[in-house]
Parts: structure tokens; sequence; C-alpha cells
């Protein structure tokens, strides 16, 4: 296989049966080598293809699996395809892949630049990896010791509204498929130690963390988003009134892999809602949070949403609450046609407060294009939160010596958000860090660094 675009990038040559890729890297290797910083599916598109064309990638994720927020996803819009069916291939090729190599439960923690560096490799990347308590050449990711694990806890990745063991996988699909160790609530009963018969499960003091270095020619930065905290908007009362949860919570439950097996329940009596209540631009396009931004992504993925809850149950009574719809892609506006005629009802005006009552929620608001009054009492009340940079946007920004914009997301050398580059030369950004994006414009981010990257790697090589 030569993927090589030119002459001067080499593609490594790979052993047959070989375990250990960066041992054969030797022949005919290519003189330069790339980090990726996040591998949700900015920095997976990022990652390979760079490895397609000769060069080596060291893709970094802080989480025990890759995929990012998109490997939480049921549906994508506008085609309503199967997320996993989309992102799952790519991950078992990232994880395959000779020229890449993976590193999860890790994290960023300084670079030096070495601009002068003879060897043309003009950053020093300090990771940090973090203990798994799973020994991961050994573990086959068979589920035994998570299904004999007797403690239960929310599960980040269902967005708290699923359990999860002490070891355990986040999902099914994960990639790795390596069981990890929450040594922070595990019990320390020992059944997870007798019942592997790999001996893969590791004590406290057989795993530690590991600094790693990595010397590179590039850097590309794909650390991806956290959803708004509603908690912060009280008059929504989230986590106060049960039947009020957000736009990810609601993903997990209509997910058939999620902790309801695609089911609609109401969270307060496990009942099927008979009406249910998009309310839009929940931490977006709201200045008085510091949230100026449209987050790009909510008006799609309300009417998405929307439409499931309608193909699955025709009978349930469907609104989105909004201040304007958004449809601004390739066959969008076709998709929200479509979710009209399905019964989705568009509601412009949003509530001032949603009131807990009898078991249920009230919502009084004004229809601002018919000035009519409306009392609604859904069961369900979906937030469809905002994208917001992740909580240590601002120290990776500092180690990075890159800018962050007014709204806190990375900021590219020009100021309309469109390039790759940032004012440090070698830098490069792409996905939702950057700025918010729906998942085909963060695959071209993706794609864009990527060969931004690859330009600079040959100018190096061609220095050499």
């Amino acid at each position: 296989m030569n993927n090589s675009l030119t002459p001067t990038m080499h593609m490594p040559t790979h052993k047959q049966n070989c375990n250990d890729c960066t041992s054969c890297r030797c022949a005919g290797k290519s003189l330069h080598e790339v980090v990726v910083l996040g591998a949700g599916i900015a920095g997976i598109t990022a990652a390979l293809d760079l490895a397609n064309r000769g060069v080596f990638v060291h893709l970094v994720e802080r989480e025990p699996s890759i995929g990012g927020h998109m490997a939480m996803l049921d549906k994508t819009f506008p085609t309503n395809d199967c997320s996993m069916c989309i992102l799952s291939p790519k991950m078992v090729e990232v994880e395959r892949h000779p020229l890449i190599k993976l590193y999860t439960c890790t994290e960023l923690v300084n670079v030096q630049h070495n601009e002068n560096d003879r060897s043309k490799k003009k950053f020093n990347v300090e990771l940090l990896r973090h203990p798994r308590y799973v020994n991961e050449s050994e573990c086959t990711g068979c589920g035994n010791c998570t299904e004999i694990c007797p403690v239960e806890v929310y599960n980040q990745f269902d967005a708290g509204i699923g359990i999860r063991k002490a070891i355990y996988k986040p999902h099914s699909q994960i990639v790795p498929n390596v069981s990890i160790r929450d040594s922070e609530h595990c019990i320390d009963c020992r059944l997870c130690y007798a019942i592997c018969g790999k001996d893969a499960v590791l004590e406290d003091s057989e795993d530690k963390p590991e600094a790693i270095t990595l010397h590179v020619a590039a850097i590309i930065v794909a650390v991806g988003y956290e959803t708004f905290d509603p908690r912060s908007l009280a008059q929504y009362h989230y986590l106060f009134a049960p039947d009020v949860i957000t736009s990810l919570e609601f993903e997990r439950m209509i997910n058939a892999g999620g902790p309801t097996f695609g089911s609609l329940r109401r969270l307060s009596n496990g009942e099927k809602p008979k009406e249910v209540v998009f309310i839009q631009c929940v931490g977006s396009r709201n200045t008085t949070i510091n949230r100026p931004y449209c987050s790009c992504v909510c008006c799609m993925h309300a009417i998405k949403n929307a439409m499931l809850i309608k193909e699955k149950s025709p009978d349930t009574i469907v609104r989105i609450l909004y201040m304007d719809v958004r449809a601004y892609g390739k066959g969008y506006e076709e998709f929200y046609e479509r979710a009209i005629n399905l019964g989705v009802e568009f509601i412009r005006g949003l509530p001032g407060e949603i009131y807990p009552e009898d078991g249920s929620v009230v919502l009084n608001l004004e229809n601002t294009e018919t000035g009519e009054m409306l009392c609604l009492t859904p069961d369900l009340v979906i937030l469809s939160v905002g994208m917001q940079p992740i909580e240590t946007q601002e120290q990776i920004a500092r180690v990075l010596g890159i800018d962050l914009s007014d709204s806190g997301f990375f900021s590219s050398s020009s100021e309309d958000m469109t390039t790759a580059k940032t004012i440090v030369p070698g830098i490069y950004l792409c996905g939702t860090c950057h700025a918010p994006r729906d998942i085909p414009d963060t695959v071209a981010a993706g794609g864009a660094a990527a060969m931004n990257a690859f330009i600079v790697l040959m100018e190096l090589e061609r220095d050499v």
C-alpha cells in the first residue's frame, strides 16, 4: 500500500503480524511526526488523512474511548443515518492503522517550542497518561468483570441518566475494547480479580500515572466541546423538575444502545410522554450569561429528534419553541419541511419560566408571530443546550501559546474563523474547539487541519 502524495514523504514498511508498529518505523520512515489532541470525529479525520499520506500520528484522547460526542448520538441530520454506523468503522481504522499510535486516558501537560532544533521537530509535547487499572495488552473486553461488579454509579457516557459499574466499558463499541476500573468508586471486593481469566485487572499500585514526551513537527488541536449546564438558568428548574432534561440526555434515551434501549420515557414515573416540548437556545444567543453566539446545531438537532419521536409515536404531540429556525446547510430546509409535514409544531416564542406543578410542568409564553398567549403542560421538556468550550480550554491555550476568542473558543490567525492556522506556526485547529460546528463541517475542518500540517511537513522535508 502506498498512499504517499509526494516522493519525499516515505511510507513506513509495516511488517506482517507485528504487534508493535512503532518498532518497524525505522524502515524508510518519514522524518516528521504529528500529534493530534482529541479523538472525536475531527481528530479521527485529521489523524486518518495524515496517516494515509505516510505521516506517523500520535492520537491523544483524555477519555477511555475515542469517538467523542458523536458516539453518543442516535441519528445524524439531515439523512437520519445511524451515527455509529458512520463513526465506528473510522474508530476501528484508527486503532488498526500502522501509522497511528493511540493514547487514551491521556491529557496534555506542556509544550516546549524548539524553533532552532536541527531535526526540525519543532515541539516537545509532554503528556500524562492516567491509569486504567487494567492491563491493555491482556484485556479482551469480554465484560465478565463488569457483570460481577456489585457497584453501580451514574454513567457519564449516558449523560447521567444511565448507570455503570465500578469496572466498565463506557459503551459496547468502544475503541480500544478495554475495560477501565474506577478506583474512586471501587470497594475492592476483588470479585473482578477472581473472575478475570487473563489476570488483566491491576492493583492500584501496579498502574501508576505515566509521563510521556513526544517530539513532533506539528500539533493539531481537536479537543471538542462541552454542552451548556442549564442549572445556571434557574427559570428552567433543571434537575429539580425530573421531566426537564437536556438534548444530550434525550439522545441517550432515544438511542437503542442507551439506558432505556430507545424507549422514550418520563424520568418521573417511567410512563410514555403524550406531549413533548423542545426549548431552543438554552445557553446560546444569550448575552446575560456571556453566550452571545449561536451554537449552530441546536435547531437541526431538535428537528431531528422531534421527527424521531413522531416516527416512533405518531400520536405524541411535539412542539418546538424557538427564536429563529436556522436551517442553513445542504438539505436542511427540506429536513425542516419534512418535520412540519410529520406534524411537528413550531411556535416562535420562549417561556419566561417553567413551573413544576402536580407532577408535571407548566409553560406560559407568547407566540410572537400571532400575539397569542399560550399555556402548555407537556409531559417532557427537552432543553436544547448549546456548545461551549471545555473546562480546560484556557489552560490548553496557555500551554500551546495560542489565543482565545471573546467567546472562549480557540482563535485562529484569521478573523473570519475559517482557517485552521493559529498564531503559532505548526499548530492547527479543527472541530468544535475552534467554533460551534455540525458533523459535516467538523469533518471538513479536520481534513483542512490535516492538509495544513501536511504542507508544513513537506516544506520541512525539503529543508532537511
